[in-house]
């Protein structure tokens, strides 16, 4: 599982393969600066300078290396991808440029899960030498932090149930130094009931809990990071179809992300105090699951009916709000697997992003360009808060019409953010349905690079 820590070094002069840029335009030009040979075996390996493309140059008794990319002066994330990933094993050398932003491709493209059969296919590292000596660290965190959404999202709900969540907790917290606090099973029932209420119908090693994390100065800006950790969603007694539950042990990617992010704060040492919280639980069916018409009640004291045992994600996230605003956050950040109407509107690759204020979202929509990692703002109309009443409770948890859905939700959870907190929520995929460049089928971190880019510009 995950990357080795060493992809990118810094350049001291090793020997190594070069890798000569090109874009689809200029590579007649430098077609012309080959001899014949090395023009017939880019030839015979149909290298015509497309991006992504990787062609291997044949030069004396060695060789070197092409890659096709959209922009030689400036290049993205994933656009040295495919190079890291069918080049040789080996040390690698950009020749006429520095990687930036292309050393997250080119670490995660090396990203593999085999934790439950041998990788027959591992050839060794590809390392790539780079200049930048200084944004190494952070390029490899951050390529860490995306690996480790990956890892947890991979891997299926009965090793990756609220326990394993408690552990990746626990040792994130040693590792930091950061206070650890859990509240486990029928402990739930006073302080967050609806966190209870949804996980109490799975087995006792896959018992509810709420973990908190708290790392950083007393003094400093409170920030809530919060992820929604449904370890497996059967729907519960509104359950799903099997092709519904299909993918359902990825419903724990706002978790996922949640933890990753915490771990990128406190690695990078921002001048914050954090509260990272991940309502973990498992939406099981048995015969004292939460049922459709039930009326809960939260830790803020609203009344919730339920419309669907399926819409329980933003329960638990409502009692994990709820303690986040009573604790004096001045932001708090949430992901979750919230919606399919999320993706509906904007496919496997955009996280749907809802903010109270229009500055949070210009942020963070920044910090995605900047990062590499775009987000897509979505409204949250007023009007549509009708769509939630309930004739004998505060307000349902589902509407009963199929328009706007994630907006909807997000205006559910925005019940339980208290007055004048800045907030933003992220409807995330967290899965990616095919594999592109550098991106495995799979777990994906999507948003993370987002948000932290937006804090670690507000907070570094």
């Amino acid at each position: 599982m995950t990357i080795a820590n060493d992809l990118i070094q810094p350049d001291r002069g090793q020997d190594a393969t070069p890798i000569h840029l090109v874009t689809k335009d200029g590579f007649e030009s430098l077609a012309k600066s080959l001899s014949g040979p090395q023009r017939a075996s880019l030839a015979g390996q149909k290298f015509c300078g497309d991006a992504g493309a990787v062609g291997i140059v044949p030069d004396g008794e060695g060789w070197f290396a092409i890659a096709g990319v959209s922009d030689a002066d400036e290049l993205a994330s994933w656009c040295l991808a495919n190079a890291a990933d069918k080049l040789p094993a080996g040390t690698y050398r950009l020749q006429d440029a520095a990687p930036g932003a292309a050393m997250h491709g080119w670490q995660l493209a090396q990203y593999t899960f085999d934790r439950y059969r041998e990788n027959d296919d591992a050839e060794g590292p590809r390392i790539l030498l780079t200049s930048e000596a200084g944004k190494i660290d952070r390029a490899s965190a951050i390529a860490q932090a995306e690996a480790l959404v990956r890892d947890l999202v991979n891997t299926p709900a009965e090793d990756m149930g609220p326990a394993a969540l408690e552990a990746q907790a626990q040792n994130m917290a040693k590792q930091f130094n950061a206070e650890l606090k859990v509240t486990r099973g029928d402990a739930l029932q006073t302080g967050f009931p609806m966190i209870h209420a949804v996980g109490r119908a799975a087995a006792r090693h896959h018992a509810p809990r709420l973990i908190e994390l708290i790392w950083g100065d007393a003094d400093a800006p409170r920030i809530a990071i919060v992820g929604k950790g449904v370890c497996f969603d059967s729907g519960g007694l509104d359950i799903k179809s099997s092709a519904g539950m299909a993918l359902m042990k990825k419903d724990m990617g706002g978790a996922a992300h949640a933890l990753a992010l915490a771990k990128l704060i406190m690695g990078a040492g921002l001048k914050v105090q954090l509260h990272c919280l991940v309502p973990a639980v498992e939406n099981a069916v048995a015969g004292n699951a939460f049922r459709p018409g039930d009326v809960l009640q939260s830790r803020k004291g609203l009344t919730v009916e339920i419309g669907n045992t399926d819409a329980e994600g933003r329960l638990v996230l409502g009692d994990a709000l709820t303690l986040a605003s009573e604790q004096g956050a001045e932001l708090i950040i949430d992901f979750a697997t919230l919606t399919g109407a999320a993706r509906v509107a904007l496919g496997p690759d955009l996280p749907a992003l809802f903010t109270r204020e229009d500055r949070t979202a210009d942020d963070l929509i920044a910090g995605g360009k900047a990062s590499g990692d775009e987000v897509w703002r979505l409204p949250m109309p007023a009007a549509y808060g009708e769509y939630l009443k309930s004739s004998i409770a505060d307000t349902n948890n589902a509407q009963g019409n199929p328009f706007a859905g994630a907006s909807v939700a997000a205006i559910f959870l925005d019940k339980f953010v208290g007055d004048g907190i800045e907030w933003a929520h992220f409807d995330t995929f967290a899965w990616r349905p095919a594999p592109q460049s550098g991106r495995s089928k799979g777990g994906a971190a999507l948003g993370l690079r987002a948000a932290f880019q937006m804090l670690n510009t507000r907070y570094g």
